[in-house]
């Protein structure tokens, strides 16, 4: 159940036939580097070491061997109310990072800990080797594992009329897919229903350029012209960026049977235009039909911020709209087409059947990015060749009113993510530039 799904391959040579830095490197030997990782964590019942949740890992579909880690945050377990249940899917890129590594199981401790909900974290396959739509039918595997309600820790605490799916990058894909399959099977068919849905810095993309993923600095997380490349990578070549899979037709979202969604996006990721417009139509379709739609953005941050430094102020706060998200009433019955609450036994009728769609603009950071978990050593180690590197990408280095992406000079200034040999880039010349006869896609290096 804890195979390495990061193995440390420290070959840095010539031979690279898939580019995908800071994440993945793939040679034309068969041979998968991935260079964003970071360490196994033991899952744990006893929770006084884990800010109070208590840990413990499954088999959610012995027929893949998928597994989750579970999270339960002792007291609220022990107040006497069902929790709700936030069944998590981490990013990656599909093709990195784990429920059980360091990063992650981090993440989730602090949201079971903060929601008081237990969270069940998936550790499904990864890309290359385990193509699309793997980890869409694993995370699926892990929602109807949650459904039967067959651990006894969601037997006792979990409210199963209170369960979200989330996730993080390619994780809020998935859990957007997983919330659509839900929604066109109604329900997952033993009795859960999904309440809400929370999307951070999700993972959409499209054949052609928006305005501003046409605007490159050299300083983003993700560069656009990389992220061209992900999907025909993570599928195997057998889908390319007009997949609808990564930009939803209106009927799909159309079929959303959940009353309410967030999505959360990072005013300097590249992918921010397509949460953004994402949320809109959700937003459009939530209006002629009643639910909530919530949009969050943090100013001055950009991907992943909230992963690999979650003590600074935007990171908090991100973490508290989420919270009061899943904390939310549950939705007031419907009579009539007409919203109602119940009050001391008295219904009182609201002229509305939707909540007006809520946006939430955090501030920007009042400190540099602090790399805590060490990533920044560990990308260093692993993928630079000599003694000579600078800042590959200047995740967040730059401070209120000051330029952005400047590169770093010395250890001590050195706030950045991902450091290694600095890579140029070669001109992007489009998605088209990738096809092949036949209509298959070819991924090609970028060195």
């Amino acid at each position: 159940m804890h195979a390495n799904k990061n193995p440390a391959v420290n070959v840095v040579g010539t031979d690279v036939e898939v580019d995908l830095y800071p994440f993945l490197l793939g040679y034309k030997d068969g041979r998968v580097e991935r260079l964003l990782s970071s360490r196994f964590v033991p899952a744990s019942e006893n929770p006084t070491a884990n800010r109070g949740v208590a840990t413990r890992d499954v088999v959610v579909d012995h027929g893949t061997g998928v597994s989750a880690r579970l999270f339960l945050p002792t007291r609220a377990a022990m107040a006497g109310r069902r929790l709700p249940i936030v069944v998590y899917v981490h990013g990656g890129s599909f093709c990195t990072e784990s429920a059980f590594c360091r990063t992650y199981h981090g993440y989730a401790t602090s949201l079971a800990a903060s929601a008081g909900a237990i969270v069940v974290s998936v550790e499904y396959r990864l890309a290359p080797e385990h193509p699309i739509p793997a980890a869409y039918d694993d995370a699926w595997s892990a929602l109807k594992w949650v459904a039967s309600l067959a651990d006894p820790w969601l037997a006792d605490y979990a409210d199963p009329e209170r369960t979200f799916l989330a996730g993080d990058s390619a994780g809020g894909n998935i859990a957007y897919h997983t919330a659509v399959r839900a929604s066109r099977a109604g329900g997952v068919g033993v009795g859960v229903g999904i309440d809400g849905v929370i999307i951070v810095q999700p993972y959409f993309w499209g054949a052609e350029r928006l305005p501003s993923e046409a605007v490159c600095d050299g300083a983003a997380v993700l560069p656009a012209h990389r992220v061209d490349w992900l999907w025909p990578f993570v599928t195997a070549g057998q889908a390319g960026n007009e997949d609808p899979r990564l930009n939803p037709p209106d009927e799909e979202i159309a079929s959303l049977t959940c009353r309410r969604v967030l999505v959360a996006v990072a005013e300097k990721d590249t992918l921010r235009e397509r949460g953004c417009r994402l949320f809109a139509r959700i937003r459009d379709y939530y209006a002629r039909t009643g639910g909530e739609a919530t949009l969050v953005e943090s100013e001055g941050e950009d991907h992943g911020f909230h992963l690999y430094s979650p003590l600074r102020a935007t990171s908090r706060r991100l973490m508290e709209s989420i919270v009061r998200f899943i904390n939310q009433p549950p939705a007031p019955e419907l009579d009539g087409g007409l919203l109602w609450h119940a009050l001391d036994g008295k219904r009182i009728r609201r002229s509305s059947t939707m909540t007006a769609p809520e946006l939430i603009i955090l501030g920007v950071p009042s400190r540099p990015f602090r790399d805590i978990f060490g990533y920044g050593m560990d990308m260093k180690h692993q993928h630079c060749s000599g003694s000579s590197s600078t800042t590959c990408m200047a995740y967040g280095t730059s401070k209120i009113g000051g330029g952005r992406g400047k590169a770093a000079t010395s250890k001590k200034a050195n706030y950045g993510l991902f450091t290694g040999p600095v890579r140029p880039n070669k001109a992007y010349k489009g998605p088209a530039a990738a096809a092949l006869p036949g209509g298959t896609q070819a991924v090609k290096s970028y060195l």
